[in-house]
């Protein structure tokens, strides 16, 4: 059969367009092998990522910051915002890097707070220091110093009556600090915070996130915490939490893990330093 000079040009261009295709194909299939290599690659990342431990909350460090450190060194470490969130009883306290800003109003009902409580506490001084003993009737007394005698006493009676109202009232308005420092952490609750005294850092408090080496945090149930910590001279406090020695680290002996309690679970997680003072 004789191939006239249109057939060779038909023939000619269908070779064209099957090696065309045939190229697009191998440009395709190198694309498919290249995003594949590169999504295995994010897989093998995600996967050492997701299989990183976090740092354990503990006296070897959190954050960057050491036991040790005095407000001026943490600062300088960059793991804090570098404004107080609050200055609550001559205590400076700071947000991790990253934790919420200031807030100007809770700051200033905490200096508010402060003020009443100072205020309240110097005038219940006062009345103690200003109540004298009540004298005694002296043996043999007349009948006449007996009658002026028991209206003294009823006298005083009513006096003390009148300071115990007053001393109510005061204890009632001395306890509005009870409630700043209430709003104060729980503010905080879920992002922690930083405080400082004037021997340096003396709370280092846990976001909520945040676990021991032992696997105890916020959330944790009180059983658990009982049992990682058996024998290791856990306690309960007076005000309802439990105390534990922070053992080894650089912050010395008076560091102490403690556990807020809410009902039946770990509420709070935080680095107390014992016999330090705000100011």
């Amino acid at each position: 059969m004789i191939d006239t000079g249109e057939g060779i040009t038909v023939g000619m261009r269908s070779a064209r367009t099957a090696g065309a295709v045939l190229t697009m194909a191998l440009v395709v299939a190198g694309a498919a092998a290249c995003e594949g290599g590169k999504d295995a690659g994010r897989k093998t990342g995600a996967t050492a990522a997701v299989s990183t431990p976090p740092q354990p909350f503990g006296t070897g460090g959190y954050r960057g910051l050491r036991l040790s450190m005095t407000k001026d060194e943490a600062l300088a470490s960059g793991a804090l915002e570098p404004s107080p969130v609050s200055l609550f009883n001559g205590c400076t306290d700071y947000a991790y890097k990253g934790g919420p800003a200031p807030d100007p109003v809770r700051m200033a009902a905490e200096t508010e707070a402060r003020a009443k409580s100072d205020k309240a506490i110097a005038r219940i001084d006062e009345m103690r220091a200003n109540r004298k003993p009540f004298e005694t009737l002296a043996p043999g007394a007349s009948p006449e110093e007996m009658v002026k005698h028991s209206e003294r006493l009823q006298e005083r009676l009513k006096q003390e009556a009148a300071e115990r109202q007053e001393s109510d009232a005061l204890f009632k308005e001395a306890d509005v600090i009870v409630t700043a420092r209430k709003n104060r952490d729980q503010a905080f609750l879920a992002t922690g915070r930083v405080n400082f005294g004037t021997e340096g850092l003396r709370q280092l408090v846990a976001p909520a996130d945040a676990r021991t080496a032992e696997g105890v945090g916020a959330g944790s149930a009180e059983d658990e915490l009982k049992r990682a910590y058996e024998g290791k001279a856990l306690k309960p406090t007076e005000d309802g939490k439990y105390e534990l020695p922070a053992e080894g680290g650089n912050g010395g002996p008076d560091w102490f893990y403690e556990f807020t309690m809410a009902e039946g679970k770990v509420a709070g997680l935080a680095l107390v330093k014992h016999n330090t003072y705000c100011s």
